[in-house]
């Protein structure tokens, strides 16, 4: 079974994506630290951001392991690194090129393949898993998603403006909605979750109980 969760950065989705796949004993896709994984090799090998080529040429030659809770680049454990904000702030350049989107695209269907999922990003439910057996779309508000994001920068010793956030966040809404392959949009028959105002724990109850309904092919709980 293939479950997608997409939504927009700080909705909160790689926290509870691995914490459904938990309750439900499938396997966690995090894509995302895909990118990131490949932002962070092109900045360890200081070449040019906006060098397609080398971009290119970094995602086909780097090997990317998830593994639980850790992420690996050609062997060398990166977790933390990949979520510096520089790696924040370079990550749309290797998103955005085509050719990198699918070497990373086929990847994770070849992950998938045979396999219990969670899997989340932007364009889980559209473009990777178009055949998904439950598709999700998480959300909040912009502020919401700020301050969330703020709490996990400043617990790895980063310190960062709220509105500075918010202005950040927005941005990149606009870029991920207008990325010219793998946008971020709501599949047609993805359910929508808003999560302003609870905890992980409570939007992972939402969606286990949507899970399991698709599973057993009945009505989705609102």
């Amino acid at each position: 079974m293939i479950v997608t969760i997409d939504g927009p950065a700080g909705a909160g989705k790689s926290t509870v994506a691995r914490k459904l796949a938990q309750r439900l004993g499938f396997h966690f896709l995090d894509t995302g630290a895909m990118y990131r994984a490949v932002a962070y090799g092109a900045l360890r090998a200081g070449v040019d951001l906006s060098d397609a080529a080398a971009l290119i040429r970094i995602a086909e030659t780097v090997r990317v392991d998830l593994q639980p809770g850790r992420v690996r680049l050609s062997g060398d454990d990166v977790t933390n690194q990949i979520r510096s904000a520089a790696v924040t702030s370079a990550v749309h350049h290797a998103a955005d090129q085509v050719d990198v989107r699918q070497r990373l695209v086929d990847l994770q269907r070849a992950l998938a393949e045979d396999a219990d999922i969670v899997t989340e990003g932007r364009d889980q439910g559209t473009v990777v898993f178009p055949q998904a057996d439950c598709k999700l779309y998480l959300s909040a508000s912009p502020h919401e998603r700020a301050r969330r994001r703020q709490r996990e920068m400043e617990q790895r010793g980063e310190g960062v403006d709220l509105e500075q956030l918010v202005q950040q966040l927005s941005e990149r809404d606009q870029r991920d909605a207008s990325r010219p392959v793998g946008r971020l949009q709501q599949a047609s028959d993805a359910t929508f979750v808003e999560t302003d105002g609870l905890s992980s724990d409570e939007v992972v109850d939402r969606l286990e109980a949507i899970v399991r309904a698709c599973r057993r092919g009945g009505h989705r709980p609102e």
